[in-house]
């Protein structure tokens, strides 16, 4: 899905795209809180990512999360001791 449409339907506004980018950079930050908090599953996020980085620095956000553990939380250790959540609370706060 073109994300033009992704936006329209998510309903997001250009701070919302802001936040997104914000949070899946964030190392701490899973897939699955942003969807929680936005709707958009992983592959949105991506394509997200796609159109509105530049090239260079979507490669490098890509090869960065790319099979993360702290990107997905089914990955994750349970010796982990941070909530993703809470992160994501303060990071939205000080925006």
């Amino acid at each position: 899905m073109p994300v033009s449409k992704i936006i329209k339907n998510k309903k997001l506004t250009s701070g919302d795209v802001s936040f997104v980018i914000q949070m899946a950079w964030e190392d701490r930050t899973s897939f699955e809180s942003i969807q929680e908090r936005t709707g958009l599953t992983e592959g949105e996020v991506i394509s997200l990512m796609r159109s509105e980085l530049k090239p260079q620095s979507f490669t490098l956000w890509r090869a960065r999360v790319k099979g993360r553990a702290t990107k997905h939380r089914a990955l994750r250790s349970s010796e982990m001791k941070f909530h993703d959540r809470q992160i994501a609370d303060h990071r939205r706060a000080n925006c």
